[in-house]
Order: structure tokens, then sequence, then C-alpha cells
């Protein structure tokens, strides 16, 4: 459930859902730690007047002192330094009775230095603020010792060191508390007191380093969630509507603009997505528009073969069916022939996003495929395709070569659609002061009737009545796209005295 829940957040909103928990596991752990501190402090302290306590009963038994006012008093003259840094010390008999208190002698100060710190801080404290401190310490429920003691005697803890603790306004009070066997008699109580201040202070240290540690992490989260939202993710919500608005075709305007000039990985995100729409709009408009003009193209030779069928089957001269059987003969062939190179155009628009362009000869490519149109016609047609270059030895463009190869196929196979029997046709190559390289294809056919040679290069545009269904019309176009893929310019005009010339100009490397 938990796991759905999560899921169904937003990115920030799952962001800002961990950093709650890890946080509150945190304070959980925190909030441990603070309650186990206090009592560990406490122990260590405890300990010390363990020990102080039983140095003292040790002292007694040895020294064999009585447990009256007067020894003890001298006792405690003579021992003061079991009592370093401990806030007062209390003996008792075993009837309760106060026979010894550090607080009632005269002794060095320096014995007790942590009273005459106290001392020291109260002296430079204004007489209001001191007056207010025993208002409230009047105020303040003071726990009886003596009470305490009462307790203790009639508790199973008996033979086994108490403590207790006095939290006053000014003060933490830590007061261990032990019995005094001797020779299996109990003979009176000890009361260890000490100010416990720096407990207090160490826990309230932690608390304030804890509260201010809690709140820089909070105000960091809260300006990241800011920062994260604001450039990163907001960008990626505006990315997310530009898709749907492009993918329902909505004319609702979007800020794809303002994205693509960042200089950041979503910049570059936003560029390539537009980029790529674009693109697909591009394709998916030139796919429409090509099978518009498929649909166009095969639509003229379907009404003459109807129309042919129709008549043929009426008429009864041998020499007009045979007419009209060629009709539908040429009908047929024209619309394979369209189909075919349609297909086979889909397919070299789909393998060419695949291939990939490097350094090759052309030279080369174009001697390749003379000698091969040379073998076919010059024996079927007695056409010869002749090679010419202006000399140089560097004829290296960057291209993918099988395209080239077919550029210069469907170039040669249109001039010898053109050409008569027995005539030449020329391949020129020529190397440009500038590093461009030409590619002519020169025959001496009948030349273009069109006024405007840009035509020729339109898809599925043939000038040829007599001899339709040998051509698609795509041929040209083919090249054309070609030529426009490594970045050339093809342009297309009629010889002085006779036949046509194709222009390719491919740039320098």
């Amino acid at each position: 459930m938990l796991r759905n829940f999560i899921k169904n957040l937003s990115i920030l909103k799952k962001f800002l859902f961990i950093n709650f928990i890890i946080f509150t596991i945190i304070m959980g752990f925190t909030f441990v730690y603070l309650n186990t501190i206090q009592p560990n402090l406490i122990n260590k302290k405890v300990q010390n007047h363990i020990k102080i306590i039983n140095n003292t009963t040790d002292h007694f038994q040895r020294l064999n002192i009585n447990f009256n006012e007067n020894d003890i008093r001298k006792f405690l003259f003579s021992t003061r330094f079991l009592f370093q840094n401990i806030e007062r010390v209390l003996i008792f008999d075993d009837n309760l009775n106060l026979i010894g208190d550090t607080d009632t002698l005269d002794l060095d100060p320096r014995s007790f230095s942590q009273r005459l710190e106290i001392i020291e801080t109260e002296s430079i404290e204004t007489k209001k603020e001191v007056e207010k401190k025993k208002e409230n310490i009047k105020n303040e429920k003071k726990i009886s010792i003596n009470d305490i003691l009462l307790n203790y005697t009639k508790s199973s803890e008996l033979g086994n060191p108490y403590t207790f603790t006095q939290d006053n306004y000014d003060q933490f009070l830590l007061t261990t508390i032990q019995n005094v066997v001797y020779v299996e008699k109990n003979i009176g109580y000890i009361a260890i007191t000490e100010n416990a201040n720096d407990i207090r202070t160490a826990i309230n240290e932690r608390k304030i380093f804890i509260i201010r540690t809690a709140f820089i992490v909070v105000l960091v989260i809260l300006i990241f969630s800011f920062v994260l939202n604001r450039y990163f993710l907001k960008p990626i919500k505006n990315l997310v509507s530009y898709t749907k608005i492009i993918k329902s075709e909505s004319k609702e305007k979007t800020n794809i603009e303002n994205l693509k000039n960042r200089n950041d990985e979503l910049g570059i995100l936003s560029n390539s997505l537009d980029e790529m729409t674009q693109e697909l709009h591009k394709k998916i408009s030139t796919a429409e528009n090509f099978s518009k003009d498929l649909v166009h193209e095969i639509r003229n030779p379907l009404a003459s073969l109807k129309s042919a069928s129709e008549i043929i089957s009426e008429t009864e001269n041998i020499d007009q069916r045979n007419k009209l059987i060629k009709i539908v003969s040429h009908d047929i062939e024209r619309i394979e022939r369209l189909i075919t190179d349609y297909s086979q155009m889909l397919k070299d628009e789909a393998a060419i996003t695949q291939e990939k362009m490097k350094r090759i000869d052309l030279k080369n490519i174009a001697k390749s495929v003379v000698d091969d149109f040379n073998s076919i016609y010059k024996s079927k047609r007695g056409i010869s395709v002749k090679l010419k270059t202006n000399g140089s030895k560097d004829y290296v463009i960057f291209g993918i070569e099988h395209r080239i190869e077919q550029i210069l196929a469907n170039l040669l196979e249109n001039s010898i659609s053109f050409s008569h029997d027995n005539e030449e046709i020329e391949v020129e190559i020529n190397k440009q002061k500038d590093g461009k390289i030409n590619l002519n294809v020169i025959d001496q056919g009948e030349g273009f009737k069109e006024s405007d040679t840009k035509r020729i290069f339109n898809r599925f545009y043939s000038n040829r009545p007599e001899n339709f269904g040998e051509h698609s019309g795509l041929g040209l176009n083919i090249v054309k796209n070609l030529v426009d893929l490594h970045n050339g310019q093809i342009a297309a005009s009629n010889n002085i005295n006779k036949g046509a010339k194709i222009e390719i100009i491919f740039p320098k490397i």
C-alpha cells in the first residue's frame, strides 16, 4: 500500500516524503539518545560518589572513628582531601541525627572548588537577579533529606547506594546515600551531594545543537526542494506538456523555446526533443505527400487500363486489339515500376539513417560504375560511357560509397534512356580551386524540353510519353535526395549544341 502511495506521488513529493521519513527516524534516534545520555552521565558521577563513600568508610574502620559529633568533625578536618570537588558531605548516626556537615566547617574553599565557582558566579549578578532566584527557591518544593533517609532505612535498598536528584532553579543536585557498617552493625549514614550543573549544561548543549542542526537540515531541504522544483522539475513538466500538446495536435502555445535556450542538459534535451518532433512531422508530411503522389500516379494508368480492358473485348479489329493490348501491358508495367521504385525508396530512406559517411575516392567509384555500364550498353546499343578528369590526383569526398554509386547509376540510366544508339555519354570529374569537386554527366540526347529544369527532380515527374512504363519518375528525385544527404548541390541544363547536362557539386572535406 505504501509502495503504491509513493509510486503515485510526483518527484517533488517523493523527495519531500522520503526526507520526512529519514528526518523522523533520525529525530527518533536523537530522542532516544537524549533520554539515555543523562542517566549515563549521572551514573559516572554516582560511581565516583560510591568510591568516595567506600574510601571514607575504610578510613572510619582503620582510624577507629566513633560516630559522634566531635570525632566526625576532627575527621572531616583531617581528611578533607577525600572530598575534592564535592559540594557537600553529610554524616548521620544510626538514629538519623546529623553529626557531620561540611557546610558548617571553616574549611579551605579550595577543597570545594565547584562551590567557589558558584559563589563567584553569584557575586557578579545583580541584586534583582539574586532576589528573583531566592524567591524562586522559596517557591520550589524541597525534598527533605531526613525523609529520604527514613525511606532508605525502611527499604530493601539498605546496604546498597541510593541516589536521587534535585533539579532546582539554579542547581542540579546529585545526592548519593549509603549506610556505614562496622563489625556487621549499621552505625550511621553518609550522604554526598554534588552540584551536577555540568550534566544539565551538557544536555542543554546537545539539545541546542540538535535543534540548530534540525533547523539547518529542514532549511537546506526546503531550499533544495525549491531549486529542484524551479530549475528541474518544472522544466520537465513543461516538456511533458509539450509532448502532450504535440500528441493531441493542439494549437496551444508551448514554452519550448525558453527551455531550448538553457545551457544545461535540459536545454540539450529540449533541443533534441524539438528537433526530433520537427523531423517526425517532416517525415510524416513527406510520407503523406508520397502517398498522395503515388495514388495520383497510379490512378492514371489504372484509368487507362480500365478503359482499354473495356474496349478490348468489344474490338474485332486485330490491329486495334493489339494496340489496346500494348497499352494494357504498358499500364501494368507503369504500375509495377511505380510500386517497386516507391518501395525501394522507402527502404533506402530507412537504411540511410543507419549508414555512416567516410572519406571515399570519387574517381575510383565513377570508374567502377562506368565500366559496368560499358559492359552492358556498348554491345547492346553501341552506347559508350567515357570518364574524364582534369588531372588532379585527389578526388576524395565525404560520403557513403554505395549511395554515390546509386547517384551515378541513376544519372547514367536517365541519360541512356534519352540517348540514341551509338552515341556517347561523358562522365567528368573536376576539382575546383576552393576544394569542391564537380561530377558532371553529359549526354547527346534530346535535352530538356522544360523551361524550368528544376522540375525534373520532382517526384513522379517524367517526360517520356512513348515509354512511360519503363520509368516511375522517381529516379532523379532519389538522386536529388541523396545529393542533399551529402550536403551537395545538383543542377540540370541543356548543352549548347545537343544533349543535356547534370552537374553535381560535392563540398570540400
